[in-house]
């Protein structure tokens, strides 16, 4: 996955029809494991324009965003956030969350 500025996440979400936007925390275990399944997903799904982001390099999404805690994963469709997902409960999850709004 692409680590994305939020300029860069800014032009996919309004762009794209559906974009995704993972951030997380390098010291963050689950993080880790999320990262790994974010890599299955985009793997699978190529239409769908999926970035990353070290949280603590776009603290002012947080705080646009209300973000609660990471992993956090952001979903844009059609130019307005359509989801925040804090659990990332599994790869077929997550293929879903984003296959549905393709």
């Amino acid at each position: 996955m692409k680590e994305w500025t939020s300029a860069e996440w800014e032009t996919h979400s309004q762009n794209a029809n559906v974009a995704a936007y993972y951030l997380y925390a390098p010291m963050c275990g689950t993080c880790q494991v999320a990262s790994k399944m974010m890599d299955v997903v985009e793997e699978l799904l190529p239409s769908v324009k999926i970035g990353q982001a070290n949280l603590n390099y776009v603290e002012h999404i947080a705080v646009e965003q209300q973000i609660e805690s990471v992993p956090c994963l952001l979903i844009s469709e059609n130019g307005q956030i359509s989801e925040k997902i804090y659990a990332f409960q599994s790869v077929p999850y997550l293929y879903n969350r984003l296959r549905k709004n393709v």
